[in-house]
């Protein structure tokens, strides 16, 4: 198992200590930084940034929105970060949801499934420098009646292979992600409750007539570092309670789906009406610590190792690290215990 580093929305905190924790990253050997998008900052920017600040350490987008961006445009900024990254570059996508797609985007959230499968598919294909051309139900390249024409890529990407991951919540989308991509972007991965969701990214791998040997599982897990595990679950409470209780309508959020799947169906509806009803201190507090503790590293490090072994058995290979941090002091000081946790724990690579 290898380690990641997910930094976020940028403009979210202080973006000087963002660029010191991807440098302490990338002097600490980790795998990957990640950046995420929503109605903010956009990954690719801030991710050619970090790219320009560090060495060896991959960078990549956790995720970039399908909706923000056509295929095309897609592939030609892959091959701009791959490039000016030197191949350091992953590409991450999502579907976003429905209230970002149609309220920011102005793109209808419908048949997410089969729309993600073309869109890999332009991608892939231009990325190959293929003449564009195709022929879907949500994608037509070029347009029939117009002056356009088939064109290629004209950058060349470092690589041949750009690896492409799905941020994957609900069965089908898991399945999807197992058959078309290179990786699966996990939130809320629990060990204990990995299983079912670990059967659906297998069972689309079997439809590609493939197995799980080279697929990358990639969950981002909060980190906190202290002598009391309970006090450090705490200060993960925002970042549940937003994604639990906020992310998306009463009708339609994944995470919340998510969550009762785990088996924690009431205290997931609790958070929810809670927090539409702007009782944002009730929604965090109705989280369990129960659900905190098993979708998170939480403690010492003796207890965090224990974790990451758990994780590590239960089919993650690069372990993302989201570390909930006051300072920037305490973030490096995390990463630095992220490290010797993997060690202790046997199962880094």
């Amino acid at each position: 198992m290898r380690l990641g580093l997910n930094l976020g929305y940028w403009g979210a905190g202080n973006d000087a200590d963002h660029l010191a924790l991807a440098k302490e990253a990338d002097r600490l050997g980790f795998s990957v930084v990640w950046a995420a998008e929503a109605y903010g900052s956009d990954a690719p920017t801030v991710l050619s940034w970090i790219a320009a600040h560090t060495e060896r350490v991959d960078v990549g987008s956790a995720v970039m929105q399908i909706p923000a961006r056509t295929p095309a445009m897609t592939a030609m900024t892959a091959a701009t970060l791959d490039t000016l990254s030197q191949g350091r570059f992953r590409l991450g996508l999502g579907v976003s949801g429905p209230q970002v797609s149609e309220g920011w985007h102005g793109v209808r959230f419908d048949k997410p499934l089969a729309r993600t499968r073309e869109y890999v598919d332009i991608v892939r294909a231009a990325l190959r420098r293929e003449k564009l051309r195709y022929d879907g139900a949500h994608y037509t390249l070029p347009l029939p009646d117009g002056p356009g024409k088939a064109l290629t890529l004209t950058v060349h990407p470092e690589r041949e292979h750009i690896p492409v991951y799905l941020a994957a919540v609900g069965p089908k989308n898991l399945e999807l992600a197992g058959e078309i991509a290179d990786g699966w972007l996990a939130v809320f991965y629990s060990a204990e409750h990995s299983a079912d969701s670990l059967a659906q990214v297998s069972a689309g791998r079997e439809k590609a007539g493939k197995d799980l040997a080279g697929f990358d599982v990639v969950p981002s897990v909060p980190l906190v570092v202290g002598d009391d595990w309970r006090a450090c679950a705490d200060a993960v409470r925002p970042y549940a309670g937003l994604y639990v209780g906020g992310m998306g309508s009463r009708q339609k959020n994944f995470y919340n789906d998510l969550v009762a799947r785990m088996g924690f169906e009431k205290e997931a509806a609790e958070v929810q009406d809670k927090f539409l009803g702007k009782d944002y201190q009730g929604a965090m507090a109705a989280l369990p610590v129960e659900f905190l503790d098993a979708t998170s590293l939480l403690g010492p490090r003796e207890r965090i190792a224990d974790g990451m072994q758990a994780l590590a058995g239960a089919g993650v290979t690069t372990l993302t690290v989201l570390p909930m941090m006051q300072d920037l002091e305490q973030g490096i000081a995390a990463l630095r215990v992220a490290v010797d946790a993997l060690d202790a724990a046997g199962v880094g690579s």
